[in-house]
């Protein structure tokens, strides 16, 4: 937990040194008028990686709440004691620490993964899921869930959006303080003038959507390496039988938009809607499983047969 923090930090610290160069370089070299660089270090670090920092810390919790998940802490009946069973074993064999298991309810076939380490972790399932599924396809979505956990992805989301936010809120003023210089023909002026706000307006919202295409694309290359590990987990035909049955009854997920993300399902798009879409389609997923080359389990030397 806390080398994972230190991580966070550190690579805080040194996106605001990097930026603090950059703007430097821009007023110093350049002449460009940036106004109180400080300022605007101080409040990209505290927007841009507090936010991201706070919502992975809580995360776990925020899942609980948001879904009304069930939390198995003894077992009630034979297929609450299975789902135990098979977390325990992945996580296991995955190396990481015992993940809390639990049930929420929701219609579609759904389940995530969240929490800030790899040893205090939630795996969670939907009653859709339970229905719906056979053990086998089940165990592979668990492993796939388990894989998340295992990648460490909740971190590396953090961590990438923090550094998309710190950028998102420099980028905005450094241009806006440049244009406003520009259009006040380079007079000194007590402040930031008209042309400044619209600007910082306008680009907030451009290098916003942006940067949401950046953790988009990042979040699509994450489904594709827990579908891996959950091939890696489960075995190549349990994982690639779970996909197509999501492919049977697919629709938009019903997971709150804090955890949406996470689940083994998401919404998918196709040409520029693609782009700002968490999981690749679901026939590319299927496809990668299909051409993978065996690979053995972590911690074991054991391997899977695709």
């Amino acid at each position: 937990m806390f080398k994972r923090i230190a991580l966070f930090l550190a690579t805080n610290l040194a996106v605001l040194i990097l930026l603090g160069i950059v703007m430097s370089v821009l007023q110093n070299v350049f002449g460009i008028r940036l106004g109180n660089n400080g300022a605007i270090l101080v409040m990209a670090a505290v927007f841009g990686f507090g936010g991201s920092l706070i919502s992975l810390l809580s995360s776990k919790w925020i899942a609980k709440r948001t879904t009304g998940a069930y939390v198995i802490t003894q077992p009630r009946n034979a297929d609450e004691q299975w789902l135990l069973a098979t977390v325990r074993a992945q996580a296991q064999a995955a190396g990481i620490g015992m993940p809390e298991v639990a049930i929420y309810d929701a219609p579609e076939i759904n389940a995530f993964a969240t929490g800030a380490n790899r040893n205090n972790s939630l795996v969670a399932v939907s009653t859709g899921l339970l229905r719906a599924m056979t053990r086998d396809e089940a165990e592979a979505v668990l492993a796939h869930e388990v894989s998340h956990v295992a990648n460490g992805d909740m971190v590396t989301m953090a961590l990438i959006q923090g550094v998309l936010n710190t950028f998102v809120l420099v980028a905005a003023r450094v241009v806006g303080g440049w244009i406003d210089a520009m259009m006040s023909g380079g007079r000194e002026s007590r402040g930031p003038g008209l042309f400044y706000f619209v600007t910082v307006f306008v680009l907030d919202i451009v290098f916003g959507l942006l940067a949401s295409m950046i953790a988009m694309a990042f979040s699509r290359y994450r489904e594709f390496r827990a579908d891996a590990g959950g091939a890696r987990l489960a075995g190549r035909p349990k994982m690639i039988a779970a996909l197509k049955r999501l492919a049977q009854t697919y629709g938009e997920s019903t997971l709150p938009k804090q955890v949406q993300a996470f689940g083994i399902s998401g919404a998918v798009g196709h040409g520029l809607s693609r782009l700002m879409r968490s999981h690749p389609p679901l026939e590319e997923r299927i496809a990668a499983l299909q051409s993978a080359v065996d690979e053995p389990v972590r911690g074991s030397g054991r391997v899977v047969t695709r």
